[in-house]
């Protein structure tokens, strides 16, 4: 994980340390874009689980009608479609990780389910009467209000405690200091090498508007604006323009390298991600696509 050098990331790094090995749930705070799944990541790689599987659940991209099934499993003949017996995302993650990102997004009646299975350690598949074990360490994520969210019966208050025993907040990048710029460097590395560009260096006011800009999408927006200065910068320097559209004038070029179809398809699919706040199924509806199309279109570009 790129921790950063700023107080406030070294002081997530000292907790990853101390909380890591062992075994109690966390649950990470943060503004979209902000690197929760990481911390999760980072947490797993230092626990005692570190060998077994890491399942990353987002409760924001599962329909309600599949919802059940995803997280329990079912067996066999238990509904219409369900033509064999199917282990679900809690019995998979059994002996590792299991991260329920967005876990605000999760309904009444599922939060239910869910603290029985962390008070009982052991699930039912649908349609089953065998209990089937959960040894799993839970980490949790969420950019909502959960305690708001008790106080207008939204959340569970004991589930609230359950998933909590150790809390990890996310610093916003604007909170960051010149962490944004370090990043920036190692996106830029990345993506001249991944779109198989010579190296490009940022000129001295792009790297102005890097650190002064408020950047309310936090390191993912940083990610994708730098992908996108990499695909449409002219020369060898990435000006301020490149990086946030609207900061300065840039004359076109007819030797301007262009995108092809398939990388401006992957821009407005992250631009899309940016403006909905990640909601998937905002994005898919804004796109006019289907949400499986998106997801196999996020995992071909790696998004």
């Amino acid at each position: 994980m790129q921790y950063g050098r700023s107080p406030e990331m070294l002081r997530v790094q000292e907790t990853i340390r101390k909380v890591g090995p062992s075994d109690s749930n966390v649950l990470v705070l943060g503004e979209n874009g902000t690197g929760k799944e990481l911390i999760a990541r980072e947490i797993h790689r230092a626990s005692g689980r570190s060998g077994e599987v890491f399942v990353h659940v987002d409760l924001g991209a599962i329909s309600d009608s599949l919802f059940e099934s995803e997280l329990f499993g079912h067996v066999k003949g238990a509904f219409t479609d369900a033509n064999t017996d199917k282990a679900g995302r809690i019995e998979i993650a059994s002996g590792g990780t299991l991260f329920l990102d967005e876990i605000g997004n999760l309904q009444p009646a599922m939060q239910t389910k869910l603290l029985n299975v962390l008070q009982n350690r052991e699930i039912y598949r649908i349609g089953s009467n065998k209990a089937q074990p959960a040894d799993f360490r839970l980490i949790s994520a969420t950019n909502q209000d959960l305690p708001s969210m008790i106080a207008e019966k939204r959340f569970r208050e004991d589930l609230y405690y359950r998933i909590n025993t150790i809390e990890i907040t996310a610093p916003p990048l604007r909170e960051r200091g010149r962490d944004v710029l370090d990043l920036a460097q190692n996106f830029l590395a990345k993506y001249c090498q991944k779109h198989k560009r010579s190296p490009l260096v940022f000129a001295p006011e792009a790297l102005d508007a890097i650190q002064n800009y408020r950047w309310p999408g936090n390191v993912r927006q940083l990610q994708h604006s730098v992908e996108r200065a990499v695909l449409m910068s002219e020369g060898r320097k990435i000006r301020s323009a490149d990086i946030l559209p609207g900061t300065a004038e840039q004359g076109p070029s007819d030797h301007a390298r262009r995108p092809t179809l398939a990388e401006l398809e992957e821009i407005s699919i992250r631009d899309s991600i940016l403006r909905n706040g990640g909601n998937l199924s905002k994005v898919a509806r804004e796109l006019g696509v289907a949400r499986s199309t998106l997801y196999n279109k996020m995992k071909s570009y790696g998004i």
